[in-house]
């Protein structure tokens, strides 16, 4: 048998929240990293049943645990009253808690106990290029994503993703009973996925998926609350007039987007690829920015003159008598580098009023360049250095 992948996640040393959607191997590392752990998975439907009834017969399940002892909860979201018993053994008897959940509606919207910081706060999606090493595929990544199941199960991409898609998103929205009828979300889910990687109008949305447009935010809502997408926002350093504001729609994983879309059985074409890299490189900035600690603000920038930036890095917010600083990023899924795709790059960093750290291109070609200022990068050669720490 083949040993898992390491994550690169790290075992924290205190009571924390892990959050990430489903079947992105969350409940796998729990298992490896905290072994001697009392697990407790609420998708026990006996167990979920009698602590709904009584929390307080969760420290019935613990025994003489001593303090210090981790106990891991899986499914958390299912059973939000459960976090005040978990508060008051933290504070009692100083025991350690994992709590896993793929979702965060119900604890956000029911007003659960968050635990009052004494839980910091993990995410794990699918598998980063830097988890996966040398065995990391760019194309394959491109169009199937990275999910565990997907990753371990070569010729089976369709059949798992389609599974995916309608069963576990299905149950997801189901299970958290935030929507009255499936068939007008579903409709809605095939135009999300075709809108991966694009500003969202809601308007044109509703009129596609023919659903009232008051529904449209609420169901894009869901998607970001049961972890299924990100909104990108639009970065607006009041350098221009008109600077647009609507922010971008990224699905968590290129492979899910697409047979959201509808398009698990269709060969993709070029626009499609373009988007999937996009979202292939936010999860890998995002990925590194969480587990390095870095915490920067993730944007892209577009003016009314329609010229556009698809990522910026803001490595230090505007100050009074500071320019702002940011890393600069531009993607494309073209073989050869076209020197126009920097001009809006090269154009900001010209601008007296911010200060510009880096700025990359990004292609799938295999060649390295640098024009003046502008680095030119390889996928593969891009996410190296972003893992290593070279890019922000």
């Amino acid at each position: 048998m083949t040993a898992p992948l390491a994550r690169l996640i790290k075992n924290p040393d205190r009571s924390f929240f892990l959050f990430g959607p489903r079947a992105t191997g969350k409940s796998t590392w729990l298992r490896g990293a905290f072994s001697d752990a009392i697990r407790l998975d609420l998708l026990d439907t006996r167990l979920a049943l009698e602590l709904t009834r009584d929390p307080h017969l969760l420290e019935s399940h613990l025994g003489g645990l001593p303090a210090g002892a981790w106990v891991v909860l899986d499914e958390i979201q299912k059973i939000p009253a459960l976090l005040d018993e978990v508060h008051r053994l933290l504070e009692d008897r100083h025991l350690r808690f994992a709590l896993c959940g793929s979702s965060a509606r119900k604890l956000k919207r029911g007003g659960a106990n968050l635990l009052a910081g004494r839980a910091v706060l993990r995410h794990l999606e699918g598998f980063s290029a830097a988890e996966l090493g040398k065995t990391f595929d760019l194309d394959r990544a491109l169009e199937w994503g990275t999910l565990p199941l997907i990753v371990q199960s070569p010729g089976r991409e369709a059949e798992i993703l389609e599974s995916y898609v309608h069963t576990y998103i299905q149950e997801e929205i189901k299970a958290e009973g935030i929507i009255r009828q499936v068939p007008p979300f579903l409709r809605f889910l095939a135009v999300a996925g075709q809108l991966n990687g694009q500003s969202v109008n809601a308007s044109n949305v509703s009129r596609e998926a023919t659903v009232p447009r008051m529904s449209v935010d609420a169901y894009f809502e869901i998607l970001k609350d049961t972890l299924l997408g990100h909104f990108l926002p639009a970065w607006q350093p009041g350098l221009k007039v008109r600077e647009r504001s609507r922010p971008k729609f990224y699905w968590f994983d290129p492979g899910v987007a697409r047979v959201a879309a509808g398009l698990g059985s269709d060969p993709v074409d070029n626009a499609w690829k373009g988007f999937a890299l996009e979202t292939l490189l936010l999860h890998e900035l995002r990925v590194y920015n969480e587990f390095s600690a870095r915490h920067r603000q993730i944007a892209y920038y577009h003016t009314a003159s329609n010229t556009e930036i698809d990522f910026i890095i803001e490595t230090k917010k505007r100050q009074p008598g500071a320019k702002p600083s940011v890393v600069c990023i531009e993607v494309k899924s073209a073989q050869r580098w076209d020197r126009s795709w920097d001009r809006a790059m090269r154009d900001l960093a010209a601008d007296s009023g911010i200060h510009v750290e880096g700025l990359y291109g990004v292609y799938r070609g295999d060649r390295r360049y640098r024009f003046d200022n502008v680095q030119v990068l390889p996928v593969g050669s891009f996410l190296h250095a972003l893992h290593n720490g070279d890019i922000f």
